[in-house]
């Protein structure tokens, strides 16, 4: 038998052994974490941001006209769709195994072109985002300040600029998210009865501020065609948008016949803050920022799911107070 000749050599025997055991410690660190087939359909989310309206406004004037156009799209095996009170819409479609993740969301985005003129003028303005997804959760990562010297804004504003964008790099993870985002901005803050007393609307309030709160180009002084004698081309530059609280509060909101004027310090409060504060995120009760990870579609998360603790480590290193 085939055996015998390991029985009669022993010698041969152990060096067979050793020369396999040499050769799986030196493919160990080669062969795949994983060989298995996709189990998770692909997906394809699509975003939108209706500010001030309530969940039935968004879901008359948003998620009726996008999905009609999208429905019946190629491959497309179930839609869900969400419509929330913050004026936020998220339609998932998810797609056949097999197909391309890439394709999917090509088709879903010229779909979701035809529905763009019939969406309100505020949700064309911010646009429509569209990305391909998988429906599985890869990470979860919470950023805090164990001493409490940053707030909530400051960490989620922190984990936007030098992490989300770190870890959205990293092979294999298809969307970096935060849970609740605190995205500063300037926020205005009306004073109805100083509205009402001085014959205003919020309607002129928000004609003011993108009347004067523009980037001008107003060009160059000497430039071609020229005389002769001139000898010097100067660009003209503005000061472009504004930054501060108090330049918003000096928007001029109407000229009395008096040579008197109404600024929105008059009949407003200017301050620095979140752009939304309808979610926040906590830490051991602590206030701080989170951040999700989905995984591209067809990628091992075993892998990937090992080089986000690093890169995250990384950029959260400035942020340990």
């Amino acid at each position: 038998m085939f055996s015998g000749i390991f029985i009669d050599r022993p010698r041969l025997a152990l060096v067979i052994a050793i020369v396999i055991t040499l050769a799986g410690i030196i493919a160990i660190k080669t062969i795949p974490t994983a060989q298995f087939p996709d189990i998770v359909p692909p997906q394809v989310t699509l975003t939108a941001t209706y500010p001030g309206a309530d969940a039935e406004v968004v879901e008359t004037t948003v998620a009726q006209p996008i999905e009609q156009q999208i429905n019946g799209i190629d491959n497309a095996l179930y839609y869900q769709s969400a419509s929330g009170a913050d004026g936020s819409y998220t339609l998932n479609v998810t797609f056949a195994l097999g197909t391309d993740p890439d394709i999917n969301t090509v088709n879903v985005q010229n779909r979701a072109s035809l529905a763009t003129p019939q969406l309100p003028e505020e949700v064309s303005r911010s646009g429509l985002t569209i990305r391909k997804k998988s429906a599985a959760l890869l990470q979860v990562i919470s950023l805090y300040s164990p001493h409490k010297t940053y707030d909530a804004i400051y960490l989620s504003n922190y984990a936007t600029i030098n992490i989300i964008d770190a870890l959205a790099r990293i092979k294999g993870v298809g969307q970096a998210t935060l849970f609740g985002p605190l995205d500063y901005s300037l926020r205005i803050w009306l004073d109805p009865d100083r509205l009402t007393e001085l014959n205003l609307t919020p309607n002129d309030v928000i004609s003011a501020v993108r009347s004067q709160n523009i980037q001008a180009a107003l060009g160059r002084v000497g430039a071609a065609p020229i005389t002769s004698e001139q000898q010097v081309q100067i660009n003209i530059k503005t000061k472009g948008r504004l930054s501060r609280p108090e330049e918003f509060a000096a928007i001029v909101l109407r000229a009395n016949a008096d040579g008197s004027v109404v600024r929105i310090k008059d009949v407003a409060r200017v301050e620095m803050s979140a752009k939304s504060q309808d979610r926040y995120s906590r830490f051991n009760g602590r206030s701080g920022g989170r951040d999700r990870h989905l995984s591209d579609p067809g990628i091992q998360c075993s892998r990937c799911s090992v080089s986000c603790p690093r890169d995250n480590q990384r950029a959260s290193g400035a942020c340990s107070h």
